[in-house]
């Protein structure tokens, strides 16, 4: 089944096979079945109406997929060119929220490990 251009898992139960939607959170998904009425089932049990029930609300309530991925976008664009620190932080692909960069930057440098004693012993062969 897809709703909003995600196809949803049929064996979950509805509130978390909603989440596999980006912008779609746990709390999300229980105020999305707690307006359109719908017990929370597995995804199997539903009719086509209640799938159209889900889909109607989601797009007309909330923004999801490319449409939320294009708006964060545009947005870390806008800080980028007013060059402000949190842009100027996303450009050179360092942390925005105010980590610590000495240690503990390894996922959004790319796990770049630059000193001697760090990382993996290469094997030599022999």
């Amino acid at each position: 089944m897809r709703i909003a251009g995600v196809d949803i898992p049929n064996e979950k139960r509805l509130e978390v096979a909603l989440t596999y939607i980006f912008g779609v959170g746990r709390t999300t998904s229980q105020k999305i079945l707690a307006e359109v009425g719908l017990p929370n089932k597995r995804t199997k049990e539903l009719s086509s109406e209640e799938v159209k029930k889900i889909q109607d609300f989601i797009t007309k309530n909330y923004r999801v997929e490319g449409n939320l991925k294009r708006e964060i976008a545009a947005n870390i664009k806008r800080l980028k060119e007013i060059k402000a620190y949190r842009g100027v932080r996303h450009a050179r692909r360092l942390p925005v929220r105010g980590q610590r960069t000495k240690t503990n930057t390894r996922t959004i440098r790319g796990n770049v490990r630059v000193t001697m004693g760090s990382g993996r012993r290469k094997l030599d062969k022999k």
